[in-house]
């Protein structure tokens, strides 16, 4: 058995591992939607760019003009849905934590259906207080 018959096939295995498993570093969020909130931006993302019915793991990132993080210090994220019908109006909070990075939370919530919902962000710290909100989609 000679050398390349042996390098070859490892080879071709450490490639399709690093093309199965990516190289580390993040595949970036894409964006469900942002909206002004005062002088800032509030951009609520994820990895594929939806909500779904159920949980969901996303980033809230509070940004100023020129698009870099702000640390608002306490923030909020809630999920609105007003009543329809039999339905009952819906509120599902989401749970925020900071990261490493001022000014971006990770959040967690759990939308009971499918359908339009409006997010509703508050925070309030050093650079004061403001709000927005935004009408979203959950599949």
């Amino acid at each position: 058995m000679s050398l390349k018959s042996i390098l070859a096939p490892t080879l071709l295995m450490i490639i399709a591992l690093f093309a199965a498993c990516g190289t580390g570093a993040s595949g970036g969020e894409k964006v469900i939607k942002s909206a002004k909130a005062g002088e800032m931006t509030v951009t609520i993302s994820n990895p594929n760019g939806e909500l779904k019915n159920g949980e969901n793991d996303l980033i809230v990132t509070f940004a100023d003009a020129a698009g870099n993080p702000v640390d608002v210090g306490a923030a909020s994220l809630n999920f609105h849905m007003a009543a329809m019908g039999a339905m009952a109006e819906m509120n599902d909070k989401a749970t925020l934590t900071t990261t490493e990075t001022p000014g971006k939370y990770r959040a967690r919530v759990n939308l009971e259906v499918g359908g339009t919902w409006e997010a509703q962000v508050k925070y309030q710290g050093a650079h004061g207080a403001g709000h927005t909100t935004m009408t979203v989609q959950a599949k």
